[in-house]
């Protein structure tokens, strides 16, 4: 099942105005907002669980506790029915309308990886990729996941190559490209009349024809002249990197090997730079840090101006250290990195990648695993704020479903819990709902069911609500 990583423009659709309330409450009571979103967290029931979803069979004490105690929901990311891609469901979490806002997901994956945008440049997200020339078949969309040693080499080829073998002469232009993670790279095209109303090459299916890139439908005049320039040297780029990298020494040596080649970049998603408010402005009153190694979250928490930090041992696929990175996040979200510079960060925002790379494999007993690594990760944080008595509030949710059946991300609502640690429930009970455990089916509680763009007008609302009254803290 393809996902929609873009939406379509809507004349008559109108953004929500930005309310004149604030999260002015979240300093004035000593509040850090902890918001962890593990991606392609939803499934659906699956007989190789014994009918359960992999969160259901998952061991989560912890997210099970916040379940108890917090406010329950169903969230659609962008809307119903509609299986968005990650970049459209964080888009419209963080409150931008994906219909008024985006511009292609290639910006955010070539920001995340550390390029600067200008306007005027377009950029695509990629994979290396595995294709046979002569039945122009793409084999295998992902040429191999653990990239991370000769990724960078062969992105630092590609660009070399693209100016020391004329094809930037060619076409007036400069091309420059980044490793990103796993099988990913950034690529960007700066140059004139460059146009972004374009396809890619991306078939998005293994074993099918290699794509050829065309302007979109319904373009006119100097619209279509420059979308089709652009697209003749989107054609020829993809194949002048197809002859660079087939004559590579890593790629002769992985034919020798039986290796998969990762012989083309696969150019998908064509964007080019937002411009929408910042997030501080989004959100009067928050001061936001996030981290998410993973490039298309990364740049798209850069678009709007969060803060982005690194965490050493948080890679964003199988090899990740989840404990390291929710320290590292602890961190930098109470200031402990810079000492007397507590208050510089009130919300914070960790993104944790693997769970959906398991549906996009197939695997579901390294989804519940990675779910329970997930869910320790989160004990570790509730645990380290209430050791320090730091009033926290926690959301934990998903940006999608990526079931292990489809392989892809899929349309299903995804649980939403949110939770306060400074609570004193047994005086208050009424401050939480009745459910018991954290999944896609028992998640019917007191939030019901809403739309990504109303996360953060729940979460301010929680929290006023929550602190309006003094008998209500425990600590």
């Amino acid at each position: 099942m393809s996902h929609t990583s873009y939406a379509t423009p809507n004349t008559t659709h109108r953004e929500s105005s930005i309310t004149n309330a604030d999260f002015s409450t979240v300093d004035e009571k000593r509040i850090k907002i902890c918001f962890v979103m593990i991606d392609g967290i939803g499934e659906v029931n699956s007989k190789h669980l014994d009918g359960k979803t992999a969160l259901q069979s998952a061991h989560t004490p912890n997210m099970d506790l916040l379940a108890k105690t917090g406010m329950n929901g169903l969230m659609d990311p962008v809307q119903p029915g509609l299986a968005c891609g990650s970049d459209t469901a964080h888009m419209s979490i963080f409150g931008y309308e994906p219909r008024l806002h985006y511009k292609g997901r290639g910006s955010f994956e070539t920001i995340g990886a550390g390029l600067d945008m200008n306007p005027g440049d377009i950029a695509f997200k990629s994979n290396f990729a595995t294709w046979n020339a002569q039945t122009n078949i793409v084999e295998l969309r992902r040429a191999d996941r653990h990239f991370e040693d000769i990724g960078p080499i062969l992105c630092d080829y590609i660009e070399k190559r693209c100016e020391e073998g004329g094809f930037n002469a060619k076409h007036d232009c400069v091309v420059s490209v980044k490793y990103a993670t796993e099988h990913r790279c950034g690529v960007k095209v700066s140059g004139k009349n460059l146009s972004g109303d374009i396809t890619g090459t991306d078939p998005l299916v293994d074993n099918l024809a290699l794509v050829k890139c065309e302007p979109v439908k319904g373009l006119k005049g100097k619209e279509l002249e420059n979308a089709k320039r652009t697209s003749d040297l989107v054609n020829d780029l993809s194949y002048f990197i197809y002859e660079q990298l087939v004559q590579h020494d890593i790629n002769k040596q992985r034919k020798k090997e039986r290796k998969n080649e990762a012989n083309i970049v696969l150019l998908r998603g064509c964007g080019v730079c937002i411009d929408v408010p910042p997030f501080s402005v989004r959100h009067p009153g928050l001061r936001s840090v996030m981290v998410a190694p993973t490039a298309i979250i990364a740049g798209l928490g850069k678009s709007i101006g969060m803060d982005l930090k690194k965490v050493e041992g948080a890679t964003g696929d199988y090899r990740t250290d989840l404990i390291k990175k929710g320290s590292g996040f602890l961190k930098y979200l109470l200031g402990e990195d810079e000492p007397g510079n507590e208050n510089k960060y009130n919300f914070g925002f960790c993104h944790i990648k693997a769970v959906d790379d398991t549906g996009h494999d197939g695997n579901y007993n390294l989804k519940k695993e990675f779910i329970e690594k997930s869910d320790l990760m989160i004990g570790m944080l509730m645990q380290e704020f209430e050791k320090r008595k730091q009033r926290a509030v926690f959301i934990v949710t998903g940006d999608h479903t990526t079931p292990c059946y489809y392989l892809d991300h899929s349309f299903e609502p995804v649980p939403l819990i949110i939770s306060a640690n400074y609570l004193n429930l047994e005086k208050h009970p009424e401050l939480a709902d009745t459910v018991q455990t954290f999944d896609e089916v028992y998640s019917k509680g007191g939030l019901g069911r809403f739309t990504g763009k109303q996360v953060f007008d729940i979460i301010r609302e929680y929290i006023n609500i929550t602190t309006s009254q003094e008998d209500f803290f425990k600590f």
